[in-house]
């Protein structure tokens, strides 16, 4: 049993970007299709697939890769089931000098640090990624 089923579908996506995977299968939830599909948009997952039913219910999900490098370089967990971490929308600053994202779930979804930024939202830090 996993406890922390987020820090596990992220660490997946190291993984498989580490070991040069062009796809991975994770257990679905509506919270994981969400960052997969912020992800998406920040551009580091090229396509997201839901497979099976109800039990047996995966995330079917491509990678993106520029050249023979991995776009996702590395994955920092912030806020854990043991202790949650939250920022104001003004708190909000660049990660990486923009290289890097910042992923928030607010109030208004799932949301990169940029995305947030502008629509003046803040929310729990789930992880950094770049």
């Amino acid at each position: 049993m996993v406890t922390d089923p987020i820090a596990d579908f992220i660490v997946r996506i190291k993984n498989a970007s580490d070991a040069g995977k062009a796809s991975i299968s994770v257990p679905y939830s509506a919270l994981k299709e969400n960052i997969a599909h912020t992800l998406m948009k920040g551009g580091y997952i090229s396509a997201i697939e839901t497979k099976g039913k109800k039990i047996e219910k995966t995330l079917e999900i491509n990678l993106v890769y520029v050249g023979n490098q991995p776009r996702v370089h590395g994955i920092d967990r912030i806020s854990k089931p043991s202790r949650r971490i939250y920022q104001k929308a003004k708190d909000i600053r660049m990660f990486k000098s923009g290289f890097g994202n910042v992923v928030l779930s607010t109030p208004q979804g799932v949301l990169l640090d940029v995305d947030a930024k502008k629509a003046k939202v803040g929310g729990e830090i789930l992880f950094k990624i770049w």
